[in-house]
């Protein structure tokens, strides 16, 4: 079960073909197998670009619950390839009747917010002992003592729904304002002037992007294993095709999974100038060589073991969404009264 949860195989070679041979999988390049993979070892696929997989093979994977979804060149989402839906039917209609309860949303908003602020705090904290320049030490104080005000806040006084998705906009500017500090690279095309997408205009949003892409891909997986619905979340507005819960769930797993990679890759230099792609339009992406080392290193963030903040237990990161996705489930059965987001130490 930790092999197939933690194994994702993502391919961007222009023409691969992935097949099924009985329960291993292969990956051909001009009829060469450049990869065969026992199917039983992967719990999802992602395919980026010009990648073809058969038909059998996507219905085994439908059929077994394996996630498969397909990216374009920039990272870009295009679809995602279910079997049958997964799960009582209980827990769905459960989930669809509590986002009318305002009382259980509240308190699910609250959780997720909770997680979100004390993670990103806790990453500004570590950025704060390893500077030594006093003025730069000074707006990273400023900014977590604003964060523990309004964690204080959060868990003393009730908030709408509303009020804390202000609150949750104001935080994540007052978090990003703090990342030209965390940039420790002398390379120029390195400078973050805030976060920007649809499209990222510079290389640190780039990087951003591609990682959140992948965390919101695994969180997805993570709510459809369980049984829930991807697309009725409760912190983020629901729209047509957004995956909503998916989103709610990746926003306190985001400064540890993605933010804090991205910034190790740009300070330890395995991400530079050459990686990156300009278009016309003033977008930039991750060409294929920082794509490949975006992902690269993010396979090996989710070997990394943590201990887990509700059980004590530790876990590899990459079980942390399906973890939380677990508890998220359980809250809305009301097996608990309320959702324990992730808290990192």
């Amino acid at each position: 079960m930790v092999k197939q949860i933690l194994n994702t195989l993502y391919v961007q070679t222009e023409g691969m073909y992935l097949s099924l041979d009985h329960e291993t999988l292969l990956a051909k390049l001009d009829n060469e197998i450049k990869l065969k993979i026992p199917l039983h070892h992967l719990g999802g696929i992602v395919a980026i670009g010009r990648v073809i997989l058969s038909s059998p093979l996507l219905a085994k994977c439908a059929a077994e619950g394996r996630n498969v979804s397909f990216l374009d060149r920039n990272g870009h989402f295009q679809y995602r390839i279910e079997g049958p839906v997964s799960g009582n039917i209980l827990l769905r209609k459960a989930q669809f009747e509590l986002v009318k309860d305002q009382g259980f949303c509240e308190q699910l908003v609250k959780a997720f917010l909770i997680g979100k602020i004390h993670n990103s705090r806790l990453m500004l904290q570590r950025v704060y002992r390893e500077l030594k320049d006093e003025g730069k030490k000074k707006e990273i104080k400023k900014v977590t003592d604003q964060m523990k005000s309004d964690l204080l806040q959060l868990t003393k006084n009730r908030h709408t729904v509303e009020s804390m998705r202000g609150m949750e906009g104001i935080n994540a500017k007052r978090y990003f304002s703090c990342f030209p500090i965390w940039i420790k690279s002398n390379d120029e095309c390195f400078v973050f002037r805030g976060r920007n997408r649809r499209p990222p205009r510079d290389p640190v949003n780039a990087t951003l992007s591609m990682l959140y892409r992948l965390l919101l891909d695994d969180c997805v997986a993570a709510i459809q294993g369980v049984g829930l619905d991807p697309q009725l979340g409760f912190l983020h507005v629901l729209r047509p095709g957004r995956p909503a819960l998916g989103l709610d769930l990746m926003e306190e797993l985001r400064p540890i999974m993605a933010d804090r990679l991205a910034m190790a890759l740009i300070n330890k230099k395995r991400l530079k100038a050459n990686d990156f792609k300009t278009l016309p339009t003033g977008a930039v992406y991750l060409n294929d060589k920082g794509r490949e080392k975006v992902i690269k290193y993010y396979q090996e963030k989710k070997q990394e073991e943590v201990t887990h903040s509700a059980t004590g237990k530790k876990v590899k990161f990459g079980l942390l969404p399906h973890l939380q996705a677990k508890i998220l489930a359980r809250a809305i059965r009301q097996d608990h009264l309320q959702y324990e987001p992730y808290l990192h130490r």
